[in-house]
């Protein structure tokens, strides 16, 4: 019994990566760290969102709170919810996004899309920039006492 659960449990992803829309087999060229860091600079990103030891003084602000990228997460940023965040920005907006970054109607992001302006190769190089951007910080147990009746 102790090892249905597990083998059930892998079977169940298994099959769940097989059908048409599955992204097996999907993947992207490996991006470019600084022309990633040029791509954000030339798509005016700070204009929505803030970035740690970047700031662009010359970039108008469309947002009176930034969204804010990087730092410390308790969950990796993996490559595919950065490419995805990118392409789909309504896809999974965060739970305290300001209300000033989703609009009104339905609860889409604001951020404009990209898909017809940026290339894929721009796409890579930005989310190579961005992923080193978060650090994974361990989620901290709370350590209880112990009470013995």
């Amino acid at each position: 019994m102790k090892f249905l659960l597990p083998a059930g449990l892998a079977l169940l992803l298994l099959s769940c990566s097989q059908g048409a829309d599955s992204p097996r087999g999907f993947s992207l060229p490996e991006g470019n760290q600084a022309k990633g860091e040029l791509v954000f600079r030339k798509y005016q990103c700070l204009a929505c969102h803030s970035l740690k030891g970047f700031e662009d003084d010359s970039t108008e602000k469309q947002l009176p709170t930034p969204v804010r990228l990087g730092g410390n997460v308790s969950q990796i940023k993996t490559y595919a919810e950065l490419v995805t965040s990118v392409i789909n920005p309504s896809h999974k907006i965060a739970q305290n996004y300001m209300p000033s970054a989703v609009s009104d109607d339905q609860g889409h992001s604001k951020m404009r899309n990209y898909n017809d302006l940026m290339t894929v190769s721009e796409l890579v190089d930005l989310v190579a920039f961005l992923q080193p951007q978060y650090q994974l910080v361990p989620y901290r147990r709370t350590d209880y006492p112990t009470f013995l009746p």
